[in-house]
């Protein structure tokens, strides 16, 4: 990987630092960020890196928020489409098919940072095979692999490689390799989901023995799933909505989510709320600004507004708000979330084809049945006097054999 051009910070420090820092769940080593703002003044170097696996989902809207903060904030933001981590994940698709997935990853990214609103000029795009398969890449793997243990890189990789009884070496190397690519990505920070957060730990410990320098790492609170408990996941159909689901299907889903009356603590509703339609307001409308919306049927004594998640909260705690009509706020507000990005594929060729040949639809083989031979029994024409000639022939035999 080439060196990136070292670009002195125009953003007040730290108002880049509180923007860098804003609605994440924990950082790692922020003193290395402060270190670049203040002392070395320059720009944020950072990557954020996802797997072409299952289709984006939803859950992908609090990732882009937070691409929005850096970019916001002056920092140079790689987006690393890793399609040797989804091919080593248990090998969930070959790699002629990854490729589609990385590409329609990328549409599907890019789609959703112009829907709210987000400049993606500054943003760079990196495939990992592109520096992965060779040269120093390769001699660094070895040289991480001589001083990782088995169990910890098992253990890195629990929350993020699929567990099997009978687990490939592949899972192994995948959270070697996460670690090396903030070496090669060039960058000062890595960024990505609190479920990888023993993944960033274990490149704490080991670059450094390596003669690489340390990261921070910035982690964001995973958005639950619209069942009971676990994160919204690409592989779990019933936990998520995917960026082109349709509008019936998207209230469908919602009218199907666990929303237990006066529960705020396992609601995955409100967290959608809290996590990804307040951000995405206020990068439309400016810092502070809320207003959802639910369009409750007159009978129901009509439609509601809140202006503030606070607001919602409490009022579902308290029950003043019933799980019927979060869901319909909630199932409105994702459809008004996916209609641009839905446009966009149906007028982006290149996203269509990403799509139907990252995830063709699997057709049953047809097969032919083999003819059973035909049982007419008695029922058919000319069987009663095929019977009655039949009888004859007995009763004459029997005459015979008497005589």
């Amino acid at each position: 990987m080439t060196e990136s051009t070292t670009v002195t910070t125009t953003v007040n420090p730290q108002v880049a630092y509180n923007l860098i820092t804003k609605n994440l769940q924990e950082v790692l080593n922020p003193q290395i960020i402060k270190n670049v703002l203040e002392v070395e003044k320059r720009h944020l170097k950072l990557y954020w890196g996802t797997a072409p696996t299952g289709r984006p989902h939803c859950g992908y809207f609090v990732a882009m928020t937070k691409l929005a903060d850096f970019l916001k904030a002056g920092c140079e933001v790689t987006v690393l489409l890793a399609d040797l981590h989804a091919f080593l994940d248990n090998m969930k698709a070959p790699l002629e098919v990854v490729n589609y997935r990385a590409k329609y990853y990328e549409c599907s990214i890019k789609a959703i940072l112009r829907s709210i609103n987000v400049p993606i000029e500054k943003l760079k795009f990196v495939v990992g095979s592109s520096y992965q398969k060779g040269g120093d890449y390769t001699l660094d793997i070895f040289k991480l692999s001589n001083i990782v243990s088995q169990n910890d890189a098992k253990r890195a990789g629990a929350d993020l490689v699929k567990q099997v009884s009978n687990p490939l070496l592949s899972g192994l190397i995948y959270p070697l390799m996460q670690a090396l690519d903030e070496h090669y990505l060039d960058v000062d920070a890595q960024f990505g989901g609190v479920d990888q957060r023993k993944i960033f730990v274990l490149a704490e410990e080991n670059l450094e023995k390596i003669g690489y320098k340390k990261r921070a790492h910035l982690m964001n609170p995973m958005v639950p799933g619209l069942g009971q408990g676990g994160k919204m996941s690409a592989s779990d159909p019933n936990s998520k909505i995917d960026l082109l689901e349709e509008p019936k299907v998207v209230k469908k889903k919602i009218n199907g989510a666990f929303c237990s009356p006066g529960n705020v603590e396992e609601n995955g509703l409100l967290s959608f709320i809290e996590f990804v339609i307040a951000p995405i307001q206020e990068l439309k409308n400016g810092e502070g600004h809320f207003e959802f919306f639910i369009d409750r049927p007159e009978k129901f004594s009509g439609p509601m507004t809140f202006k503030s998640f606070a607001e919602i909260k409490q009022a579902f705690k308290d029950e003043k708000l019933s799980p019927p009509d979060l869901k319909i706020g909630v199932a409105d507000a994702i459809n008004e979330l996916l209609a641009p990005i839905r446009e966009e594929y149906a007028n982006n060729k290149e996203y269509q084809e990403a799509n139907e040949k990252g995830y063709p639809v699997a057709v049953p083989e047809k097969t032919k049945k083999a003819k059973k031979p035909k049982n007419k029994g008695s029922r058919y024409p000319g069987a009663a006097k095929t019977e009655d000639k039949k009888v004859e022939e007995v009763a004459e035999d029997l005459k015979k054999a008497t005589v």
